[in-house]
């Protein structure tokens, strides 16, 4: 076992592990580390604890100090001065005529390393912006392009639910969203319903799909021929996953046809090609869905 503690930054989602040394450092606490972009100073998300050696990359690197009163001044002083950056780098940027967004400024804790955050459709030329920043800051720059979904990240905001975006609030990583997982849970196939505010799909989706899978594997899939507990054969219309219900079309006397919600265990069936030959059908329609939705957001690029 490793004895660590957990430390996240202000703008890196993830939470990184270092070797705490002879402090015992608590849950909310401010610590000074150094990383691969130099000082930095972290929140401790989990004060110090054991973890299994596999878990932890090595080498291990060790907390300078834990942070002082006069350094959570410094780090305050630093975000003070990120305002002035962000408007003289925005300055420059059109000086320069460069097609590009700034989203966000960041120094690091020594202040060796000024960081600029910025959206593009393309690759930009931005040597002489970086030249020019440096004459005025006499300090390291780096521009780093990102795509929309990490400026989201950055920006923060509310979802449609109203709660704060969990990319800006929890997510230490994007997992790959499919229009596959709406069509799962029943959701609106329309890309403006299931799209978030960065105008992809919504990270939500990937919440709940595991579960809906699951209970999604129990049942007949639309189309498929079943037979009912009062012993009526019919063809499934609709599945609702979370409920365990089917409504089936059932054959009557006099060829008459009557729609009978039944739950799942009250319908034999099988499955096998039925199913496979369904899923077919839903694949087809993704596929066509998927391509208006890049038509789509073309067009918005093109606007």
């Amino acid at each position: 076992m490793t004895k660590v503690i957990d430390v996240r930054f202000r703008r890196a989602g993830k939470i990184y592990y270092f070797d705490p040394g002879e402090y015992d450092i608590k849950t909310g606490s401010a610590v000074i580390v150094e990383t691969a972009r130099g000082v930095e100073y972290g929140t401790v998300v989990r004060g110090n604890h054991d973890v299994k050696d596999e878990k932890v990359i090595q080498p291990l690197k060790q907390v300078i100090r834990p942070a002082s009163e006069e350094d959570k001044k410094y780090e305050e002083e630093n975000r003070e001065k990120e305002a002035e950056a962000f408007k003289i780098c925005f300055e420059k940027i059109k000086k320069h005529g460069l097609p590009m967004k700034l989203i966000d400024c960041e120094y690091t804790f020594d202040g060796n390393k000024i960081l600029f955050y910025f959206t593009a459709d393309g690759r930009i030329d931005f040597r002489e912006l970086v030249k020019d920043l440096a004459s005025v800051f006499k300090t390291r720059i780096e521009l780093r392009q990102v795509g929309v979904r990490d400026e989201t990240k950055i920006l923060g905001g509310l979802g449609c639910c109203g709660r704060t975006l969990c990319c800006h609030s929890y997510l230490s990583e994007f997992a790959p969203v499919s229009i596959k997982m709406a069509k799962e849970q029943n959701l609106s196939l329309n890309p403006s319903k299931i799209s978030g505010v960065c105008g992809r799909l919504m990270c939500c989706l990937k919440n709940e799909a595991e579960v809906y899978e699951e209970l999604g594997r129990k049942l007949p899939s639309h189309g498929d021929t079943v037979t009912t507990k009062d012993g009526f054969k019919g063809e499934v219309s609709s599945v609702n996953i979370l409920r365990q219900k089917v409504k089936v079309i059932v054959n009557l006397e006099n060829d008459e046809k009557e729609i009978r919600e039944y739950k799942v265990s009250e319908l034999k069936f099988r499955q096998g090609k039925q199913g496979r030959r369904s899923e077919a059908v839903v694949d087809k329609e993704l596929f066509e869905l998927e391509k208006l939705e890049k038509k789509e957001r073309s067009s918005k690029l093109d606007d």
